[in-house]
């Protein structure tokens, strides 16, 4: 297996480097990449009625998006610092993913970034064209791999024109860089989740160094583990595994003066200076415990502010701030840098109180071995926010949904806070492209059903998830976290679960009852909607040939596709062809409802007993693979619409007011709607860390 790291390069790499040293020259102005370019339609949205524009550009497979702050100006000035706080220490770390996610993506972002800015030749060009291009596409993803993908981004231009910028802006490449750039084997996938090829090896996330293998990590992390610590530390979350001289495997640690201490101490900053902002003494208390973990990087401390962030529920402000979802991990250990900063939105919180309050009721109503459920379920709390600011992982590509925090036992214990990011589901809505609807529905019936209720399905099933499916099942005693057992599937397997949760009760008259929804037919347009995205137009995010890689891609397809086969036999679901297009047509809800318990009974039993080779067959078996000619006429019908299946957003800009004495006394909100203006903004006001790190 042709290994991902630099030291591993193919022949045909190193001939190709050869060239490089020895034969390379600045390259004349001709060739395609110097001739004019088309006029092209940035495919920005027509303002609404408010005169408001949603969708400022579109390039690739991406859509930018911008998105407003409602409930701003109910927020005292006091509030409004905190928010501005918060987010500035967001941003001050917003490196620190570039980082994460390949060690070369600092280098080559900044390489570009002074291209981008310094070039005086000619931008009409194809070639300046798509240079523009891989540039935003490196800033949407906070790097050279896809956000979504995990693929490496392939320039649209040549080596000879690249070298063309070079001269015209006094800059150069090193051969590693050149390699790193165009040669499409080097670091060629950022999260490798075929344990066959070598977990840690063939990614090319920087959470471990390069001579670190996936043997001596899992080694490590063995050798770590108290397995009979109840209140257990979330092994490796804030570090990078390297080697000493005399070859042990060690944690270089993300704290204050450790790794990433250069954005760590604005962070801190940010972080005491919001304190004196905060609303209560709660959220104090929490500020002060994150501070304490950045400072020392000590995980007992990250438990110990997680337990007062979970119990934190009175402010009208919060936020995500740390080392935090693992799924950029192979291993699953360390965390990717995450920031939200969010006000509550009140009127819509308040209807879906109900939902939190009857947690109890869906988990002693679970399709789960009575081993598996909860006797208790404490502490879940669940809001409705809109976002005021993101950075990291969280942007600009942004989750509609958040479940906190990640520690077993804390959620089991103290309890969990879900979120379900209000504007951000607006602003995706108001952005969205036509015809998608239309092209991939069955019928006129699926078509009625899902404009009526599709807005709200999409809403319950994002609270179902994250509220009761995430903090719903348990373990069997004895048995290790899901990242050890499930190892490379606990992702998938996990957030496979929490959508088998939604949807087992979507169709529940429950829902009715509890007045979350007046008819059935709400979750009838989810189960229609979750099939045809499953099955069919998710397809349109990968390349033709493509494996599945992503974890919520994954899931998506093994459960879609578990529940085909096995409905097969009853004719529960059936693919329609029609006039050489296919669509899907559930003709058996309640049937289908059934199916999706039984599966969910089987998920958690893999999960509370960390059955390894199960979860390995339904992940491997149900959602890896792609027929080729669906995908390929999914790809040929969604190419017609135009639409671009990934989106990212704008954030709003804050600047604050200061009295004499340096206090906050207000804070001004603006929309930006240029996205190179604020990326290379960021790049210059929050570039802390060195190139290398």
């Amino acid at each position: 297996m042709l290994h991902s790291r630099i030291q591993s390069w193919p022949l045909a790499g190193t001939i190709v480097l050869v060239a490089f040293l020895f034969g390379c020259s600045v390259s004349t102005p001709d060739g395609p990449d110097f001739a004019p370019a088309a006029q092209i339609d940035r495919g920005s949205s027509a303002p609404d009625d408010n005169g408001f524009v949603w969708k400022t550009e579109q390039f690739a497979d991406l859509k930018i998006v911008r998105y407003q702050i409602p409930g701003w100006e109910r927020l005292s000035s006091k509030q409004q610092a905190f928010v501005y706080c918060l987010n500035m220490a967001g941003l001050s770390g917003r490196d620190i993913m570039y980082d994460q996610n390949n060690r070369y993506n600092l280098r080559i972002r900044r390489l570009l970034e002074d291209i981008y800015i310094n070039y005086k030749g000619d931008r009409n060009t194809v070639g300046w064209q798509s240079f523009e291009v891989y540039l935003k596409r490196i800033w949407f993803s906070n790097g050279i791999h896809h956000h979504y993908a995990n693929t490496k981004h392939q320039p649209g231009f040549s080596e000879a024109y690249l070298d063309h910028l070079l001269a015209e802006t006094g800059n150069s490449l090193s051969a590693e860089l050149r390699s790193v750039i165009f040669v499409p084997e080097i670091e060629a996938k950022k999260v490798e989740q075929d344990g066959s090829k070598g977990l840690v090896e063939s990614s090319a996330v920087n959470f471990y160094a390069p001579d670190v293998s996936t043997e001596e990590a899992k080694a490590y992390f063995e050798s770590i583990v108290d397995r009979g610590n109840r209140s257990p530390v979330e092994y490796g979350l804030n570090s990078r595994l390297e080697k000493d001289a005399e070859g042990n495997v060690f944690e270089n640690v993300y704290k204050l003066g450790g790794l990433y201490g250069q954005s760590i101490a604005e962070i801190i900053k940010w972080l005491n200076e919001a304190m004196k902002y905060a609303e209560n003494d709660k959220q104090a208390s929490a500020l002060r415990n994150l501070v304490a973990y950045y400072e020392t990087g000590d995980l007992e401390k990250w438990n110990l502010y997680n337990i007062n962030w979970v119990q934190d529920t009175e402010g009208d402000v919060d936020y995500i701030n740390g080392f935090v979802e693992v799924y950029n991990d192979p291993l699953g250990y360390t965390g990717s840098y995450e920031t939200i900063v969010e006000i509550k939105d009140f009127d819509a919180s308040s209807r879906m109180s109900t939902l939190m309050n009857s947690a109890q009721w869906f988990e002693d109503n679970m399709p789960f071995m009575d081993a598996h459920r909860k006797s208790e379920v404490v502490g879940i709390t669940y809001n409705v926010v809109n976002v005021a600011g993101e950075a990291g992982d969280a942007s600009p590509s942004t989750p509609i949904g958040v479940n906190l925090p990640n520690s077993n036992w804390i959620r089991q214990v103290h309890g969990s806070k879900s979120v379900s990011l209000g504007n951000i589901v607006n602003a995706y809505d108001k952005a969205a492209g036509g015809g998608m609807l239309e092209e991939f529905v069955h019928d006129d019936a699926e078509l009625m059903r899902v404009k009526a209720h599709g807005e709200l399905a999409g809403k319950l099933h994002t609270a179902m998830h994250e509220v009761i499916g995430h903090a719903s099942g348990q373990l069997e005693p004895g048995v290790g976290t899901p990242k050890e057992t499930i190892a490379e599937y606990s992702s998938t397997l996990e957030e496979g679960r929490a959508d088998l949760v939604a949807l087992y009760f979507l169709l529940d008259e429950k829902m009715v009852d509890l007045g979350l929804m007046k008819t059935l037919d709400v979750g009838r347009a989810e189960y229609d909607s979750y099939l045809r995205n499953g099955m069919l137009t998710q397809l349109q995010r990968l390349e033709l040939g493509a494996d599945i890689e992503e974890s919520h891609m994954r899931n998506r397809a093994w459960v879609s596709n578990w529940c085909f086969e096995k409905g097969q036999p009853e004719g529960v679901v059936e693919k329609v062809t029609r006039d050489g297009k296919t669509y899907i047509n559930i003709k058996n809800y309640e049937r289908l409802r059934e199916l999706f318990g039984e599966l969910l009974r089987e998920v958690q039993r893999i999960k509370s007993q960390g059955d390894y080779d199960a979860a390995k067959a339904l992940v491997e078996g149900y959602g890896v693979k792609v027929n080729p000619d669906d995908h390929q006429e999914i790809l040929d019908r969604v190419a017609v619409l135009g639409v671009a299946p990934y989106g990212g957003f704008i954030n709003p800009e804050m600047n604050a007011v200061r009295d004499p004495d340096g206090n906050i006394t207000s804070v001004e909100i603006t929309y930006p709607d240029d996205f190179a203006g604020q990326m290379l903004r960021y790049s210059k006001q929050f570039s802390f860390l060195p190139d290398v790190n």
